[in-house]
């Protein structure tokens, strides 16, 4: 029995028959490619893994094509030594039943990392989008001519390896994007004017690609329907009311209808760019599905397929949207970086067995964006299959787990799955740790999912769990374990400041846990990840809040918060009202609220309750009491350093594949 049947169902784009309506959507892979930037065996590893769980349609993340002007620093290229690992991928994507595009960029233009890269190139002279006092260099005629015919170099290399179809990275606002829009492209020559004019630039790549790979090799274009931005730097909410400064749904539309005139084989719709980055790349506090709608409205405008994307890796979901006719075929991204083997589970019916995505981009764009490989917070062997996957313990041993946090979990779990026995105290009555607290907003209901799922899966891994129950060093003496993993947590760290013992003063964790209530007046301590999301369920709770924070920036301390989920959570706490003060520094709680020093100057916040979201400190008591005790044990997590949910899980699946 196949469950979710529409989802399983073939489907063409152009000559191509794809065996379901599931495909990868294009990631970029930095980190797992060759020193000349074709894809390694780090990067074929792990598109294979997702060619092995089932998934019909590969679009590998963005190559771009050799030309003699730009200089892309880190940017994957085609080029004639990109055969030999495109033609090994294709073959083992092909006998695992799949197809692959391979998605083909222009380049950069104004959103690239422009920085000992020279001065940036885009369509018009128009300012850059990390530094808007650079101004961008207008490509010459010429030069754009060169650039169209370097596709066509790289289609002939693709097609001889064995690709199925090209993907045009259009959308997102990059340099396609760039010559398409009028924001950004005011040029006067054939590749500027009207909509029809600024089209030029991918129609001319098409017709190149088809001349050079032939004329039903499938060529698919991927744009947004709509761009949500208010100015340039300036991005919309769903649902905000505002004048569109970039593309609307109408030209969005009528671009739909040209590019099949055109004869593009596909649409691969989504929205957003740079500009309004938290819809390119939607983080938690976007809803599943977001972009459907932009996918729907294409689909009842053109004939040819058309794919949607945008969180929709919730497998009801994905299969409604196919099931109404809103997209021929759904695209999912972070999903499979999670589960490479989605579509599997999916077909036999084992949704509960998914790991979910947490919309956190902190193991995959921000980890490449620092300079480190492509991974996943949840999924530490993304990117790294080969080496990194859980194999079996040559001999299997008692493997005991203080602490039931996702820590604690993922080393029991990981442990476990290799044939060790576990044991795992905890001393509270549920598993979860500060998971628990974090699932609470409605906005974080994938927090919530990835705890179940946790559950789920130590149930099936026949782990034993001692509830209410905390652990000693004698206690963990007498389960004479071969093993001990310290996964202790973290408290609440709370500043030395007057007043902090005062009754209106509550811990984030308390607050959530429904354990103490907040008045109408709130003040949050600490502009940091977990006060700001406080403060924005609080908002949404019709409480009257106030943010205070010592730095100069919300979110700016050393646990980093990726650019889409911090630009976005600032937009929905400026939406609902959320009053913030930084470079503040707090002098006393009393009664009536909260005394700061702010510009030199005394002021009195008032507020009924005051939260505190200081960050935590870690909970080592029982470190410390090991005393030797133990000839391997390790600490993880939180009670090692906190940090994020990422980096828990990381320590826990570390210790427990070499435990």
């Amino acid at each position: 029995m196949v469950f979710y049947p529409k989802l399983f169902e073939p489907v063409k784009i152009g000559r191509v028959t794809i065996k379901n309506r599931i495909a990868m959507a294009p990631m970029g892979i930095v980190g797992l490619t060759n020193p000349d930037g074709n894809p390694g065996p780090r990067a074929i590893d792990y598109y294979i893994e997702r060619a092995r769980g089932g998934t019909g349609l590969i679009i590998t993340g963005l190559f771009a094509v050799r030309d003699e002007f730009r200089n892309l620093g880190r940017m994957h290229y085609i080029d004639r030594f990109s055969l030999g690992p495109f033609g090994e991928l294709s073959e083992a994507v092909h006998a695992l039943g799949s197809k692959i595009f391979v998605q083909l960029t222009a380049g950069f233009g104004r959103v690239g990392f422009y920085p000992g890269l020279g001065q940036p190139v885009s369509a018009s002279a128009v300012p850059h989008y990390l530094d808007p006092s650079v101004i961008c260099r207008p490509l010459e005629t010429e030069e754009v001519e060169s650039l169209v015919a370097a596709f066509g170099d790289a289609a002939a290399i693709l097609a001889a390896a064995g690709v199925d179809g090209i993907e045009l990275h259009g959308h997102e606002g990059y340099l396609f994007d760039q010559f398409t829009t009028a924001i950004w492209n005011r040029r006067t020559d054939k590749y500027g004017g009207d909509l029809r004019g600024r089209l030029t630039l991918p129609i001319e790549v098409l017709n190149i690609i088809k001349k050079r790979a032939g004329a039903d090799f499938p060529v698919q274009y991927r744009f947004g329907l709509k761009h949500y931005i208010k100015g340039l730097n300036s991005g919309a909410l769903p649902g905000e009311s505002y004048q569109e400064a970039g593309r609307d749904i109408e030209e969005g539309l009528e671009m739909a209808r040209l590019l099949e005139e055109a004869g593009f084989d596909a649409l691969h719709v989504d929205a957003g760019c740079y500009d309004s980055w938290y819809w390119a790349h939607p983080p938690i506090y976007q809803e599943h599905g977001c972009m459907v709608g932009m996918a729907a409205l294409a689909k009842q405008t053109v004939k040819i397929p058309v794919i949607a994307v945008g969180r929709l890796e919730v497998p009801e979901l994905a299969e409604k949207v196919i099931a109404e006719g809103k997209a021929d075929m759904v695209a999912l991204g972070r999903g499979l970086l999670a589960d490479p083997y989605w579509a599997v589970k999916v077909s036999a019916g084992r949704t509960g067995d998914i790991r979910p995505c947490i919309g956190c981009h902190d193991g995959c764009i921000w980890r490449f964006q620092s300079g480190r490989p492509l991974s996943c917070a949840v999924n530490p062997a993304c990117g790294r299959e080969r080496h990194y996957q859980l194999t079996h313990a040559d001999k299997p041993e008692k493997i005991v787990i203080a602490g039931g946090g996702v820590a604690g979990m993922e080393a029991a779990r990981a442990a476990a799955t290799r044939g060790h026995r576990v044991v795992l105290y905890e001393k509270s009555k549920t598993l979860g740790g500060h998971l628990n607290e974090a699932a609470v907003p409605g906005f974080k209901s994938d927090v919530a999912a990835l705890l179940d799922w946790y559950k789920n899966q130590l149930e099936k891994l026949g782990v034993t769990l001692k509830m209410e129950t905390e652990a000693s060093a004698a206690l963990l003496a007498k389960e004479k374990p071969d093993a001990v993993i310290l996964a202790t947590g973290s408290k609440p760290s709370v500043p030395d400041v007057p007043g902090i013992d005062k009754a209106n003063v509550v811990t984030c964790t308390d607050l959530l846990l429904g354990r103490k209530k907040a008045g109408q007046r709130v003040v949050v301590l600490g502009g940091g990840l977990v006060g700001c999301e406080t403060a924005l369920w609080l908002a949404q709770n019709k409480k009257n809040v106030t943010v205070i924070e010592m730095l100069p920036e919300l979110m700016a301390g050393s646990v980093s918060v990726p650019r889409m989920n911090r630009l976005m959570l600032i937009d929905l706490l400026a939406l609902h009202k959320v009053n913030v003060l930084t470079d503040a520094r707090v002098l006393e709680i009393t009664g009536a609220g909260v005394i700061i020093s702010r510009g030199g100057l005394k002021k009195t916040v008032k507020a009924d309750t005051v939260v505190l979201a200081a960050g935590l400190k870690p909970d080592n008591a029982l470190a410390r009491d090991m005393n030797g005790r133990f000839p391997r044990f390790y600490s993880i997590g939180d009670c090692r350093d906190p940090r994020n949910i990422m980096g828990a899980i990381w320590d826990g699946y570390e210790v427990g594949r070499t435990v």
